[in-house]
């Protein structure tokens, strides 16, 4: 009987079409998929996949053999799921996807609470910029914005992402404040480049007040791909910073910046929790989904992220 270990290394692997991309997805070593493979082969008695250096394709065994298993080990591990959570302990490896900055800054501080009434589940979370596939890649959740919600995955909004104009206060020593996002184009800009288009980031801002836009065209001083050296930045007295308030908010409430502007913003989407919506829901993933969103309410954070009301 070949072991669930073995079964699920060849089936990531023809779906990522690399052993390195199974292993991420099953949080174990390249290597370990390509053992774990070889014993299948070995035992089966035929070859699954043809090697190269590039990339892995079915044989044509292996190509039988994958559509004869077909739904039955995702059916096997939900009923793996079903029988664990009969013992009502939240239990075994959260993996997680969402930024760094976001993490540091409102995710981390309640982590030593969350193991505190959470012991049996252990964090395994990556801090990545990119947009993973929560299925492909074995993710339990991710937090984050502008996922596609492909089928079977569903999400959770827990604040807006407003876009607010921010400076140290000693940057307008002897210059004139902005008093429209027209007058934007008078000063120094931080601008962010896409990493994904490589295009620098343009804005339509609204007036909160009126309901007016206005498009904000800052002049391409300094331009950076993250938000983190960006609001460093322009802490430094080096100009004006289009930036998320969930990227600037401590920076704000502490002093070292200051919303200029105050009564515009642009609206950059949600800040969401996106999970698997299977019926046999783990419980580590339930108690992760209600914890934090319940924290986020606690903090007032989706009040605190509005642009829009501050």
């Amino acid at each position: 009987m070949e072991t669930l270990a073995n079964l699920e290394a060849f089936v990531r692997s023809a779906e990522a079409s690399s052993f390195s991309g199974a292993a991420r997805r099953l949080s174990i070593t390249p290597a370990a998929v390509s053992r774990n493979v070889a014993m299948l082969e070995r035992n089966l008695g035929i070859r699954l996949f043809h090697r190269s250096t590039r990339k892995l394709t079915l044989t044509e065994a292996g190509e039988s053999f994958l559509a004869s298993i077909g739904d039955s080990l995702n059916h096997l591990q939900g009923a793996i799921d079903g029988a664990s959570q009969t013992k009502g302990e939240p239990v075994g490896v959260l993996k997680l996807s969402m930024s760094l900055t976001f993490a540091m800054g409102y995710v981390l501080p309640a982590l030593p609470d969350f193991l505190a009434r959470y012991p049996g589940i252990r964090p395994d979370w990556h801090f990545d910029s990119r947009k993973v596939d929560l299925i492909a890649e074995g993710f339990d959740a991710a937090i984050g914005g502008g996922f596609e919600l492909n089928p079977g995955i569903v999400s959770t909004t827990l604040a807006p992402v407003h876009v607010i104009a921010v400076a140290s206060p000693g940057y307008f020593a002897g210059r004139r404040r902005p008093t429209s996002p027209a007058d934007l184009a008078d000063h120094a800009g931080i601008l962010m480049r896409s990493s994904n288009s490589g295009r620098i980031r343009q804005w339509m801002m609204r007036d909160a007040a009126q309901g007016r836009e206005e498009r904000a065209l800052l002049n391409e001083t300094i331009v950076m791909s993250d938000a983190a050296p960006m609001a460093q930045a322009a802490i430094a007295g080096l100009g004006i910073a289009l930036l998320a308030v969930p990227d600037v908010l401590q920076h704000v409430e502490s002093g070292a910046l200051e919303r200029i502007l105050p009564k515009w913003y642009a609206d950059a989407g949600s800040i969401s929790l996106y999970y698997s919506g299977r019926v046999l829901q783990p419980l580590k993933t339930r108690a992760f989904i209600d914890f934090y969103t319940e924290y986020f309410r606690s903090e007032r954070l989706s009040a605190r992220f509005a642009g829009s009301l501050r």
